[in-house]
């Protein structure tokens, strides 16, 4: 009887290691992490980028098919600063994607990403425009994406840090939202809410019934709605308006206004604030100033020359930081509007 017992539990564990062994190649083979890898990196590939991963895709069915990636880094093509590092990335797959349907993302998660914003914009300013022939896609992503423990850097320089950042499903026609809080390099609690519809319409991608509410710690908070348009590269536009509440210098009317890249102008930012005492009417060009904002904090010894753009600034009192200025009147640029507090002045000798 004992011989028996031990024959049975015998077959029964031989029959339990085969059906893991049978489980483990099914996963395997069900969901072809070199497949997908594949894929991520011509994705990549196709808009300029490299992904590289410090060890293979690992697979794994429960509780959803998934693939763990690990040592991930995202940079230009021939680029020695990466755009994107992260510790650890997880992709949820639907099962129909498992057994030969089309490759869909049904979540995203990535844990401790570092991303260097001067690598992200050298990328953002080399990318071509878009053809009719391929005009951008929204991606799908079916229940959202997940972000922990991120940072926002430039150089050695931390912007944004202990980032959270999560997203409802992104699909066409679906309302999406996007929920972030962190912190800024001095601890001041940073949080952004976006809420918006995107859509296709021809060759663009639209986002509709924008609401977008940011604060920064306890002396700013602005809240914005409207809709924009994306054709691909500089080719976007946007109108927003709304309130922006500041501690220092009291409640403004916002206005913004976002026109397309063409032959003769760059991308243009129309930007307008009305307050009691404060007003700013200025076109600024995002592109060129994010470059320059970025040379502020480089060493060599280059000269501060103003910011691009035009426009006119008029403040009773400012506030920047530890800086107090009263009787602030500024013209940027040439052809500058007239402000409403410098109409009755003469003119300067040069702006």
């Amino acid at each position: 009887m004992k011989r028996r017992w031990r024959i049975a539990l015998l077959g029964l564990a031989g029959a339990a290691a085969t059906l893991l062994l049978t489980i483990v190649i099914g996963v395997y083979w069900l969901l072809q992490p070199d497949r997908f890898t594949a894929t991520l990196q011509a994705q990549a590939s196709a808009a300029g980028l490299q992904l590289h991963l410090a060890s293979p895709a690992r697979p794994t069915l429960f509780p959803r098919p998934a693939l763990e990636l690990e040592g991930i880094t995202l940079n230009e093509q021939d680029a020695t600063m990466p755009i994107l590092l992260a510790a650890r990335g997880r992709l949820a797959l639907p099962w129909r994607t498992l057994f030969g349907g089309r490759t869909v993302i049904s979540r995203l998660e990535i844990d401790a990403p570092r991303v260097d914003l001067d690598a992200l914009q050298a990328w953002a300013a080399r990318l071509p425009a878009t053809d009719a022939a391929h005009p951008p896609q929204i991606p799908r992503i079916v229940t959202g994406i997940l972000i922990s423990r991120a940072s926002v850097v430039r150089g050695n320089d931390i912007l944004l840090q202990n980032l959270a950042l999560e997203t409802g499903q992104l699909n066409p026609g679906k309302p999406f939202s996007l929920d972030m809080t962190g912190r800024d390099a001095g601890e001041d609690p940073v949080q952004l809410r976006l809420l918006a519809t995107p859509r296709m319409r021809g060759a663009s991608m639209l986002f509709e019934n924008i609401v977008l509410h940011l604060s920064h710690g306890a002396s700013m908070v602005l809240d914005l709605r409207g809709s924009a348009r994306w054709h691909g590269a500089a080719d976007a536009s946007a109108d927003l308006a709304g309130q922006l509440d500041s501690a220092d210098s009291g409640r403004y009317e916002v206005s913004m206004r976002l026109t397309p890249a063409n032959a003769r102008d760059p991308l243009l930012l129309a930007l307008k604030l009305d307050g009691a005492a404060n007003h700013v009417d200025l076109r600024l060009p995002p592109l060129q100033l994010a470059g320059w904002w970025s040379q502020l904090g480089t060493r060599g010894g280059t000269p501060l020359t103003m910011p691009p753009g035009q426009g006119h600034v008029d403040a009773d009192r400012l506030d920047v930081g530890g800086i107090h200025v009263e009787g602030l009147s500024l013209d940027i640029g040439k052809d500058v509007p007239a402000g409403t507090a410098s109409a009755a002045m003469p003119p300067t000798a040069s702006p």
